[in-house]
């Protein structure tokens, strides 16, 4: 039987090595990386932009022309010049008197009094009273527009400086981001050859992978058809009974369990791969229970339960077999044979 188990292990060393669908998956890999990253021009032309400040200070001459501009209109209000010099006002001042002067001089030219004393005397207090009111008007508005222009050039000038602040900070910040970015730039320049190696060593691993499987399944196996004693390091040809003795307990101790029975049930297992079988037709298996990394050889409850169900019973709701029952038929077929 273990000639048997081993065999089926020798013909699966044949078949260690990448099998079609593997092969063409890799090359698959292979050939997309040599084309290497196709967005890495992009990438590196986005850093490149990033590092030179991505043209976030780009409209800062235009925004300070407009704020020049702006204050060279406040000027004449701001600096009080128009105080006294508003243009709109001496053409009212002077619609004012040419008015009291016709109105004036018609009515002392009427008396025959035109160009007396009094007709000097009288237009001149007219002239006087007409324009001290608009000039006085004219003169706190020119003051209130004086102080307006101050505000709005304090204003613009306080927003012109944020805004070219925010631009320059925008810069700045663009910068440091270029600096990541730079990383990623360089990592699509060399995706290609990662990829490469990435693929190279999955065509390397999966054989290895397979042939150390193989290996964990057949060392112990081969192990229970020898003995030593002592330092002797002489191995002796047991007989088919010892030999199937020793198969049945050390499959059976490689398992904890309850009493004589251990559990067994496939639901506990995983990793499973088929390594021979019992005189009796008993499918023997590797495998490792499910969040243990040691690898066991023993048989499947669910297997036992259809030649030899006496030998199964159920623990916390999972099979558990009795080793020494299970393979009691598979025994007294090999000593009849």
């Amino acid at each position: 039987m273990l000639q048997g188990i081993l065999g089926q292990l020798g013909a699966g060393l044949s078949n260690t090595g990448l099998t079609s669908a593997e092969t063409g998956a890799l090359n698959s890999l292979a050939n997309n990386a040599a084309r290497g990253n196709p967005y890495a021009p992009q990438i590196g032309n986005y850093a490149n932009e990033l590092l030179s400040g991505g043209g976030a200070t780009n409209q800062a001459g235009a925004v300070n022309q407009n704020y020049l501009d702006y204050r060279g209109a406040l000027t004449p209000y701001a600096s009080g010049s128009m105080i006294g010099n508003n243009p709109a006002l001496a053409a009212q001042l002077a619609q004012i008197q040419s008015d009291v002067t016709n109105q004036v001089n018609g009515q002392f030219a009427a008396a025959g009094r035109e160009f007396s004393g009094a007709n000097a005397n009288t237009l001149g207090r007219g002239i006087a009273a007409g324009t001290a009111s608009v000039i006085a008007a004219q003169y706190n508005q020119d003051v209130a527009n004086q102080r307006a222009a101050q505000d709005a050039a304090y204003a613009a000038g306080n927003t012109n400086a944020g805004i070219l602040s925010g631009l320059q900070q925008q810069g700045v910040a663009n910068k440091g981001h270029g600096v990541t970015v730079a990383g990623n730039a360089l990592d699509a320049g060399n995706y290609g050859a990662n990829a490469i190696l990435a693929a190279e060593a999955q065509r390397r691993g999966i054989p290895v992978q397979a042939l150390g499987l193989l290996a964990q399944i057949g060392v112990p196996i081969a192990g229970l058809g020898q003995q030593k004693s002592g330092t002797d390091t002489t191995t002796q040809e047991m007989s088919g009974v010892d030999q199937f003795s020793r198969i049945a307990g050390g499959i059976g101790s490689l398992l904890s369990g309850y009493g004589a029975f251990k559990r067994s049930d496939m639901r506990l297992k995983e990793d499973i791969a088929p390594v021979g079988t019992l005189f009796d037709g008993t499918p023997v298996y590797g495998y490792r229970y499910k969040g243990a990394p040691a690898y066991h050889i023993g048989l499947m409850a669910q297997d036992v339960e259809k030649i030899t169900p006496g030998a199964v019973i159920e623990i916390n709701g999972y099979k558990a077999v009795d080793y020494r029952a299970a393979t009691e038929a598979a025994r007294r077929i090999h000593e009849a044979g």
